[in-house]
C-alpha cells in the first residue's frame, strides 16, 4: 500500500514548470479534501529533489516560509526562476499560474 506521503509526492511531481497548486487542491485530488495540513506535513518532511515542493503554495497563493535556508527568501527564489509572477515578492499570482491539471489519483 502507497503511504500518504507517497501519494503527495506522487500529485506534486504532476506540477509543471511555472505553474503552482495549493494544498487543499492535492488534498481534495487525493480524495481527503479535510488533509491539507497533512500535505503541508508530506512537503515538509520530503528530502527528494525530484519533488518540486516549491510548486504549492496556500489556498491564497502566498509562499512558506518552512523553506531552507532561508524561508519565503528561497521559495521566491525558486518560483521566479521558473518564471511564476510574485505579487509583493510573497504571492503567487494566482490568476497567472494557478495549475488545473489536478485529478483525483491513486
Amino acid at each position: 500500500m502507497i503511504s500518504f506521503f507517497e501519494k503527495v509526492y506522487h500529485v506534486v511531481r504532476q506540477i509543471p514548470c511555472g505553474y503552482v497548486t495549493t494544498y487543499g487542491a492535492i488534498a481534495r485530488a487525493l480524495d481527503n479534501p479535510r488533509s491539507s495540513r497533512a500535505v503541508g506535513y508530506a512537503l515538509n518532511a520530503c528530502r527528494d529533489p525530484s519533488v518540486p515542493c516549491h510548486r504549492v503554495v496556500n489556498r491564497l497563493g502566498e509562499l512558506s516560509s518552512a523553506f531552507m535556508p532561508e524561508g519565503k527568501y528561497t521559495h521566491a527564489r525558486l518560483l521566479t526562476q521558473e518564471g511564476v509572477a510574485l505579487i509583493d515578492g510573497d504571492r503567487v499570482d494566482l490568476t497567472q499560474h494557478l495549475w488545473h491539471g489536478l485529478i483525483h489519483c491513486l
